[in-house]
């Protein structure tokens, strides 16, 4: 994922290198960044069934460093089974969201809980129930796949980890692999094994960033087929960030932008692109990116107070 931390985020850039181990739900905010308007996509739906727990919700998040607002009031709420995707160009906030609704970052204002535990005290026990995977994280060299799972299989606990690895195994199509050392695995069957890893313990939330990147069309399809199995079978709630506005598309039912750091849209693909009046999500995420680039223009050539 690229840097979405420079600069005035060094605190969250630090903090991201140390990951913890349905219908939307979520309004979108109706406040808008500073400067030109942005088109905002109405919220997708009016809330969770009846007696349907949501997995996720944070409300009203803050947070500032160094005299920036890097988060402003972001709130959100998933479901059981929802595949959600958190976006936004470079410095939209995204990074220091995502550290907060795992407890890696503690908010200056509002709340995270997490199957019901409120973050940091219950941060133990929420994320016995989460999963993180990400592309840029390693894999031991010499150990077969099957051993690193195996090994990870027993840290969580598992009745029986060889099981649990057989199922993970087979539901990304990645079997073949189990006898292959750590050193022989491609880029993408590396991010193969890191979500298998991710979802050995049968996690109630998974969270993956940038899950298919660098990945050639094969292993993404692989990817997005293994995710959505997960997802409908044991209605396991995604929470997805991503450059690949095509491959969001494919794979997730909701999408959140963020801008300045604040929710911007919130619903379907579809949804958002039609509000935004874009013919698809990249359309909406250059709209975006653009806005932020100019008004960093204006911003470094506006006059210094007591010039």
């Amino acid at each position: 994922m690229p840097d979405c931390t420079a600069g005035t985020d060094r605190p969250a850039r630090e903090a991201y290198n140390r990951p913890p181990g349905t219908a939307p739900t979520a309004r979108a905010s109706t406040r808008r960044p500073a400067g030109p308007d942005i088109p905002l996509a109405p919220a997708s739906g009016t809330g969770h069934g009846s007696g349907v727990e949501p997995v996720l919700v944070a409300t009203a998040l803050h947070k500032r460093y160094k005299g920036t607002q890097a988060v402003d009031g972001v709130s959100l709420t998933i479901g059981p089974g929802e595949r959600t995707a958190l976006l936004g160009p470079n410095g939209a906030g995204k990074t220091t969201t995502l550290l907060m609704l795992l407890g890696a970052v503690e908010p200056d204002a509002g709340t995270v809980e997490i199957l019901g535990h409120r973050l940091p005290k219950g941060r133990s026990r929420a994320m016995s129930g989460v999963g993180f995977a990400a592309g840029y994280l390693p894999l031991p060299d010499r150990l077969r796949v099957r051993e690193v799972l195996t090994t990870f299989g027993r840290l969580y606990g598992l009745d029986d980890p060889d099981e649990a690895v057989d199922a993970g195994l087979e539901r990304f199509g990645i079997d073949h692999l189990a006898d292959r050392m750590g050193s022989q695995l491609s880029s993408g069957q590396r991010t193969l094994v890191g979500i298998v890893k991710a979802v050995l313990h049968r996690p109630r939330l998974l969270v993956l960033d940038e899950p298919t990147a660098s990945l050639d069309p094969e292993i993404a399809h692989r990817v997005r087929t293994g995710l959505q199995r997960l997802c409908d079978e044991d209605a396991t709630a995604l929470l997805v960030t991503s450059h690949d506005m095509d491959e969001v598309e494919r794979l997730c039912t909701r999408v959140v932008f963020l801008a300045a750091g604040r929710i911007v849209a919130d619903g379907s693909p579809r949804e958002v692109a039609a509000a935004a009046g874009t013919d698809d999500l990249t359309g909406y995420f250059l709209h975006l990116a653009t806005e932020r680039d100019r008004l960093a223009e204006l911003a470094r050539d506006a006059p210094v107070a007591g010039r």
